[in-house]
Order: structure tokens, then sequence, then C-alpha cells
């Protein structure tokens, strides 16, 4: 299983983003997208913006104004699927999850095509959600505290290795 995670900002620009993949199950914890359509993951984790900025402004979220969210699976596209968390600065946390050892764009051939990984993938089923969940809440840690950083700016990009390191952790230790 591969991920894609950006950090979008206020402005819907990604402030960061990191590929990984599964480290639990005996994976290996690299992201196995192909090369011809890796592109395509900052497309697809943007087209769903629209749907989380109408959740976040409509009148029947729990948790509207202000909390962090974990807004769970939002979106769909061919096969991979779309996760998201909103802080309470209004920075997006998304988590793109590719099921297959086929990459986003592509439908035809591998283990998908096959009922195999992706067929038996449930992305919302409660263990899935909680790991997911968990996931978001070490990042969003981990994000507090980078951004209390006096000489971090709204809307910078993150380039700490320190940050880095710690979403690959949470990645490894929820995914």
């Amino acid at each position: 299983m591969s991920y894609y995670f950006a950090i979008i900002g206020t402005k819907d620009n990604p402030l960061f983003e990191h590929e990984f993949g599964t480290s639990k199950q005996g994976g290996d914890g690299i992201a196995r997208f192909h090369t011809e359509s890796r592109h395509l993951n900052q497309f697809i984790v943007h087209s769903s913006l629209d749907i989380v900025e109408e959740i976040q402004w409509s009148s029947t979220t729990p948790t509207s104004g202000g909390a962090p969210m974990y807004l769970k699976h939002i979106d769909r596209f061919q096969g991979s699927y779309i996760s998201c968390f909103l802080t309470a600065g209004n920075v997006k946390f998304l988590l793109l999850t590719a099921p297959s050892a086929a990459a986003p764009g592509r439908s035809s051939g591998g283990l998908a095509a096959r009922g195999g990984l992706a067929a038996s993938y449930n992305p919302t089923a409660p263990a899935t959600e909680e790991a997911v969940k968990n996931f978001f809440v070490d990042v969003y840690d981990a994000w507090v505290k980078t951004i209390m950083n006096p000489f971090y700016l709204l809307n910078q990009r993150v380039t700490s290795p320190v940050f880095r390191q710690r979403v690959a952790g949470a990645a490894k230790k929820y995914l």
C-alpha cells in the first residue's frame, strides 16, 4: 500500500509533501507509485479541497467552530482514497491512500484489476479509520511544535528534517 501525505496551507498552497509505503504486514515503507503517474498525486489531493471546504463550512459539521477535525474518508479517485484532518488554523492534512501496486490513474493490469489488495481495502473500517486518525494526531502534534517556532512564517513550506522524521515515524507506527 502506498501513501502520499500533503499539508495544504490557508491559501491552498502545499506546505509539505511526503510519500511512503506501508510498514505493517511485512511492508518495507517504500511507496510503490508508478513513475509516470506519480505527478498525479498532487492533483488528486488538490481536487479534494472543494469537498473539504464544503464539509468544513457546512452547518452540520459536528465540530465546526475552530476545533481540529478529523474528516475521515472524504473522496475517492480510481481506487485511491483521500482522508483529511483540518486544523484550527485552517491548514489541511490530506492523505492519499493507494491500496494496490497500481498508481492513481492506472486501472488495467496490476493487483487491483485481479481483485487483490484493492478489493480487500476498506477505508471506512474502524481499524483503518483509527490508524489514520492516530497518524493525523501525531502529525498534528509535530505540526504545532513546528509552527510555534518564531522563525516560521504562515503558509511557508516546512523544510525541517526533524518534522519529516516525525511524519515518517508516525507513518511507520500507524500505517
